[in-house]
Formats: C-alpha cells, sequence, structure tokens
C-alpha cells in the first residue's frame, strides 16, 4: 500500500485574543531529501516537556470542545497575565511532541540513509504528534531487532535526562545525588541506573505506596516529604550517601531549600570546627521541572555556599559535546528494556489524545499516569 500525500498532525496555536486552539490538521507528507528518511510514527509519549507547548499557561478548566470525533478542536483561555510569557507564538500553528518511535518506509539516495529503510528508528526534534515524521538519517536512532516502536517511543527525554543527571554529578565532583518525584518513569530509571552503577541517591517521593514501588525495584534510601519526619529521614539518607547535588521535578514551594538545609544539617554533623559562614562544601539544587508552578521559597539555612539553578536536558547535550551525547544514546539503545524500560498506562490514538477524558488524567502531571499515542490508530 502506498502511503498517502497528506496526514493528520497534532497542532498548538495561540491567537492574540487569548485563546487557546490545539487540534488535528491534514498537512503533506514530505519527501525525504538524500540524507534523510520518511518514518511511520507508531509510537510517540505524553511527556511533562510536551504539555508546556500543547496547552500552554490555558486553564485547562474553560476547554470546549467542538469539530468531530475523528478531527476535534479544542480551545480554551490563557489568563491575561499569563499572555506575556507566549507572545513569541502568537498566531504560530506549532506541532507538538518531542520525541517517537516508528517504521521507516522512504529513505534517501545517501548510505546512511538506504540503510535505515525498512528498519523501525526512535526520534527527537519536535513534531512527532503525527502520522509521518521525515528526519535526518542522522539523527535517527535505529532499535534492537526485539523492539517495538512502543519500546523505543521515550528512549531519548527521560533515558537522557537521567543519564544526564548522573554525567553531571561526575563533571560537577560531586558523589550522589537526591532526586524528587522519585517515582516517576524517570525517576525509576534514575534509580536502575545507581543501582547499576553503584551511585548514592536519595530518592524523595509524596505518598507511602510510591516509596514502596521504589524500594520493591531496590531504592536504599526512599523519603516521604508529607511524612512528619521527613526532615529527618531526609537529613539521615544525605549524611550516609554524602549527596550534595539534587535534581527537583516540583520547582514551586520549599522542597528545593529544605534540601540544601538537609544537606548544610549532614556537612554539619561532620564538621572539625563551628564556622559562623557554615560548610564551605558547595551544595546545588537543579530544577528540571514544575509540577508545582508555585514560587521557590529559600530560607537561608545553607550556609553560604549553596546553589539554585535551571537545568534542561538539550543545554546539556549541547554542552557535554557529540561524542559525550553519542555514548549515551548507544547506552540507552544497548538497556533499552531493561534499565531504560518505560511503562504505559494507556494507549490512545491522535483524535482520543484530544478528548477531555484522557485530558484530565495526563494533564494532571501524576506519577504512574504515563499516555502514549500511537497515530496509526487514527
Amino acid at each position: 500500500m502506498s502511503d498517502p500525500s497528506t496526514a493528520l498532525q497534532l497542532r498548538s496555536l495561540v491567537r492574540a485574543n487569548g485563546e487557546l486552539e490545539v487540534s488535528l490538521q491534514r498537512v503533506p507528507v514530505p519527501e525525504p531529501g538524500p540524507d534523510e528518511v520518511l518514518v511511520r510514527v507508531q509510537a510517540t509519549p505524553i511527556n511533562p516537556s510536551d504539555l508546556g507547548l500543547l496547552f500552554g499557561p490555558a486553564d485547562l478548566s474553560s476547554l470546549k470542545v467542538s469539530g468531530s470525533a475523528d478531527s476535534p478542536l479544542l480551545t480554551a483561555r490563557i489568563p491575561e497575565k499569563a499572555m506575556a510569557g507566549v507572545a513569541g507564538r502568537v498566531g504560530q500553528s506549532l506541532p507538538v511532541g518531542n520525541e517517537g518511535a516508528g517504521l521507516v518506509v522512504k529513505a534517501g539516495n545517501s548510505p546512511a540513509a538506504q540503510a535505515l529503510l525498512g528498519k523501525t528508528v526512535a526520534m527527537i526534534g519536535g513534531a512527532m504528534y503525527a502520522q509521518y515524521r521525515c528526519m535526518p538519517a542522522s539523527q535517527c536512532l535505529p532499535l534492537p531487532a526485539d523492539a517495538s516502536a512502543a519500546d523505543g517511543a521515550s528512549c531519548f527525554v527521560n533515558p537522557l535526562t537521567a543519564l544526564g543527571m548522573v554525567e553531571t554529578m561526575k563533571r560537577e565532583g560531586h558523589q550522589a545525588l537526591v532526586h524528587t518525584a522519585a517515582a516517576s518513569n524517570l525517576g525509576q530509571m534514575l534509580n536502575r541506573i545507581c543501582l547499576k552503577d553503584g551511585i548514592g541517591l536519595v530518592n524523595i517521593v509524596r505518598k507511602p505506596e510510591q516509596a514502596a514501588l521504589l524500594r520493591e525495584q531496590g531504592a536504599q534510601h526512599v523519603c516521604v516529604s508529607t511524612s512528619p519526619g521527613f526532615i529527618d529521614e531526609l537529613t539521615a539518607a544525605v549524611a550516609t550517601t554524602g549527596a550534595t547535588l539534587a535534581f527537583d521535578a516540583v520547582g514551586g514551594g520549599r522542597l528545593a531549600s529544605q534540601i540544601l538545609g538537609c544537606m548544610e544539617t549532614a556537612l554539619n554533623r561532620k564538621a572539625a570546627e563551628y564556622s559562623r559562614y557554615g560548610s564551605t562544601t558547595h551544595k546545588q539544587v537543579y530544577l528540571y521541572g514544575m509540577l508545582d508552578p508555585s514560587p521557590t521559597e529559600i530560607v537561608r539555612n545553607a550556609g553560604m555556599a549553596w546553589g539554585v539553578g535551571g537545568w534542561l536536558l538539550f543545554p546539556f547535550l549541547q554542552k557535554v559535546g557529540a561524542a559525550t551525547a553519542q555514548a549515551l544514546r548507544e547506552r540507552v539503545a544497548a538497556e533499552l528494556k531493561t534499565t531504560f524500560a518505560s511503562r504505559y498506562t494507556q494507549t490512545v490514538s491522535l483524535a482520543e489524545a484530544l478528548t477531555p477524558q484522557a485530558i484530565a488524567v495526563y494533564a494532571r502531571r501524576a506519577t504512574g499516569e504515563k499516555f502514549l499515542i500511537d497515530p496509526s490508530r487514527d
């Protein structure tokens, strides 16, 4: 069967009047250039990082659905005070979806492109919430013969983020890590990496059942942030591991500050003498997510040697260079079905991803509610 000349693609548009529009549109299927391949997308995840482009700062309680079941149109209001943050995308219909996987159905005439024809590959580069995606052959990762598109759909963002955290730890001279929202797919990957590589890891979760899940997977240090003894438990875990670096997916509130404070307390327990300036060991928290959009509150109880900053995967990959980035990708491919396995609670079509019922679940960004889109279902 020949491939169609047009295919579905999910797009997001912010209008100048403060209205968000999310729709399925028919777009031309591109012809691959000499060094490109055309991939029939078969699996693409809904990551928290995708939701920022998909819905922006829209108030989802104002969501309205029109159109048909196979061609829905969603609209929602963006609060006036939030429009400044999306001013740069007003009037632009943007494709969504950071990563995905599928079958290479056409290839350019270069040897690299031809070598991928008929293979299942993983991709990253945006516009993955679509039935077809044209990509440079060099940016496609061939999957192992026993791996499906679903196996490889999430093999970039979460795996490379987890590996990037460990690499950052090594490059900045730390010996152990603290990670929040640790029962997520990414958190479970990071736990498996640290167990395999012998790295100390302190996992922070919100619920006892999340702690139980991680402990069943071998996690040695798990702290529940809602527990009355959280601060004491976190301090003890930090003291045991020697962790002075944390990656925080929560962002808002006092959690980052609590982590810094516990690190300082743990360090002072081992101090040879008192210093009114606190410990001289640098303590660092990187915010890489925004599960809590409220302001980040810092209490100055961590001495003077500390920092809070932002961390994102793509700037990190650019910083470490092509050789290191490729080595990380090769590790992901080698351990795709073990260390870097992803689990999904539901698989939906492009159209089904735009139903209010589905949005109500995945827009919560809750642990254990990861969705996979299969555009071939549309």
